[in-house]
């Protein structure tokens, strides 16, 4: 056994025990908490990036490691740790749940590094399922009992529902293919996507995904949820949650092949479905956070996009879309979090009189909102613009129009925030915000990124290029 290519699991594995430890401590100490959290991140993070370039199979081939997943594992990593970042004032999850708030946070991680390995198709169903239990508690930690339930309920029911469809979907598949393995999937299926068995046993299984990744009609939780968690909580489902999803998507994707006509079609329905309604159901939101719970779901929409088109260089654009994705939703809710530093929910009109307040988050926000509608030169621009040219090459032009005109609807609610920090003055006179030394730079490093990323994406192309040519 090469245990050295677990390492990164074991030590998510070993610091979510580590929680376990601290919350047997009778007297809460959230400073503790935090501190230790932090530096066991960090640590997992350059754990992540010193098994970037290992490759093998363990535990009779049902795990693979390769680039493809250590690069998504390198991404639930920062994303953990960024996440970790906003958690110095977690006002909102009760000082003697904040183990229990960290160690969900790392075995999430540790279940969505184990999603993007997997290599059985009950290896990916165990750890989606472990994924999505610690999201469903994250959920209901929240001190507003009223409004944490009622989410993690919601979460969880239409969770167990679409586990349902999915497990089916499994079992249809197994049925039809008398295979479990994703590689002997590779060869088993392209051969039988023509079979109305395999190409609904496939949707179905697809089902589990299009939940974590809040495609439409599976998107019916994210708004309530997304308002309902504590805005730490939320942020880590807009982000990692999101990276694991596409990670997985891409993989049960890839193993088709050159793919079938009636799945692409599906797909096809699905992208235009999730973009339209997403944009269109955002304009009307008042609540910051439902707001982007709708924009995830438009963006939903985009990554199927690249998905779709069933290549190499699609993949490899929806791999460089997933860490656009990370930095640019994590901005805007660094954001939410801060402006909201009491824990509550941000309403649009909260944010007047940002530039005032924080000069440096309202650019940050500003940079997000423009990358997250696609303006160059951001890295949303050069995302989208990938990720539309992959869909040119295999045909999709009508999609692809589609979905620049949603681009374009998409400015309208965006434009709304930005209208509200820049130009609405506050009912009355608001103090500046308190921001430390260490929020401030990690704002001006992710406009930077941002920016630099959108004008200068060779190496991060390559590198996306590199993990996708893992998949054929």
């Amino acid at each position: 056994m090469k245990w050295f290519l677990f390492y990164p699991e074991l030590y998510y594995f070993a610091g979510g025990m580590a929680f376990v430890g601290l919350s047997l401590v009778k007297r809460a100490n959230p400073r503790r908490d935090y501190f230790t959290a932090m530096v066991l991140a960090a640590l997992g993070l350059l754990v992540c990036l010193a098994n970037v370039h290992q490759e093998g199979v363990l535990f009779f081939e049902t795990y693979r490691v390769d680039l493809f997943s250590q690069v998504f594992k390198v991404m639930l990593a920062m994303g953990l740790f960024l996440i970790i970042c906003l958690c110095s004032e977690l006002s909102a999850i009760g000082d003697k749940h904040h183990p229990e708030f960290y160690l969900l946070l790392f075995i999430c991680t540790l279940a969505m590094m184990m999603l993007v390995s997997g290599a059985h198709l009950l290896t990916i169903y165990v750890a989606l399922e472990l994924s999505s239990y610690s999201l469903y508690v994250l959920v209901a930690l929240r001190k507003d009992r009223r409004l944490g339930l009622e989410a993690g309920l919601k979460y969880f029911l239409v969770g167990i529902l679409v586990s349902a469809v999915m497990i089916f979907g499994v079992a249809l598949l197994y049925s039809a293919t008398g295979v479990t393995y994703v590689t002997e999937m590779m060869r088993a299926l392209p051969a039988a996507l023509d079979s109305p068995l395999v190409v609904v046993g496939l949707l179905l299984t697809l089902c589990g995904f299009f939940f974590k990744l809040a495609v439409f009609p599976f998107h019916f939780w994210a708004p309530d949820v997304y308002q309902g968690a504590a805005n730490q909580a939320t942020a880590y489902i807009a982000t990692a949650s999101k990276v694991a999803a596409i990670a997985i998507l891409i993989r049960m994707v890839a193993v088709t092949g050159d793919g079938s006509v009636y799945m692409a079609h599906v797909l096809v329905v699905l992208s235009i479905v999730s973009m339209t309604v997403g944009n269109l159901a955002a304009i009307v939101q008042k609540d910051l956070k439902r707001l982007l719970a709708y924009s995830t779901v438009a963006h939903a929409g985009y990554v199927l996009i690249g998905i779709l088109a069933m290549s190499t260089f699609g993949y490899s654009t929806v791999i460089f879309y997933a860490m656009a994705l990370l930095a640019m939703k994590f901005t805007a809710f660094l954001v939410v979090v801060k402006v909201a530093d009491d824990g509550r929910n941000l309403q649009l009109s909260h944010l007047a009189g940002l530039h005032r307040r924080s000069p440096l988050l309202a650019l940050a926000l500003m940079v997000a909102v423009f990358s997250l509608a696609g303006i160059p030169p951001t890295v949303g621009f050069t995302g989208k613009f990938l990720v539309f040219a992959a869909a040119m090459q295999k045909g999709y032009f009508t999609l692809v129009l589609i979905a620049m005109i949603n681009v374009v609807i998409s400015l309208y609610y965006y434009l709304l925030i930005l209208k509200a920090a820049y130009l609405e003055a506050p009912a009355e006179e608001l103090p500046p915000l308190n921001i430390s030394p260490q929020i401030k730079i990690l704002a001006g490093v992710l406009i930077i990124v941002m920016v630099v990323a959108g004008i200068f994406p060779t190496y991060l192309i390559e590198l996306a290029s590199a993990a996708a040519a893992v998949l054929q």
